[in-house]
């Protein structure tokens, strides 16, 4: 995978955008950059829109298990509401859901007073999940 864009990983180019938008254009210019080179900010705004999961999601797992308040550029723990925001992608991808579950619960008994309503989401997500 070094070196490689979402399109060429998934064998699936997008080509320029039909839609004039900043999500737009952003979703479109992130898939023909290599996704080793994605910062925290790449992450949230593609999970977030649940594009190349098969390829991002254990990447953003590493950056949240090494810090699970990771910040792009809207608050403390915004990668990590996009991560739970990816409910469904975790029924098959059962070994992910339990290293998330772990973070999760990390984030919580670290920072028990973080705002933005993040603890929240984190609450459902662990009430929706826990076995």
């Amino acid at each position: 995978m070094p070196g490689k864009t979402l399109d060429e990983l998934e064998g699936d180019v997008w080509g320029a955008p039909t839609f004039d938008s900043y999500l737009v254009t952003t979703c479109h210019r992130l898939r023909t950059k290599p996704v080793d080179d994605f910062t925290v900010e790449d992450l949230r705004i593609m999970i977030g829109q649940k594009i190349g999961l098969e390829y991002l999601m254990p990447k953003a797992l590493g950056v949240l298990e090494a810090e699970p308040l990771a910040e792009g550029d809207f608050f403390p723990g915004d990668l990590l509401g996009s991560v739970m925001g990816c409910s469904e992608w975790f029924t098959s991808h059962s070994d992910d859901l339990q290293r998330t579950l772990d973070l999760v619960q990390r984030a919580v008994n670290d920072y028990p007073d973080e705002g933005y309503g993040l603890r929240d989401q984190v609450q459902t997500f662990l009430d929706c999940h826990r076995t």
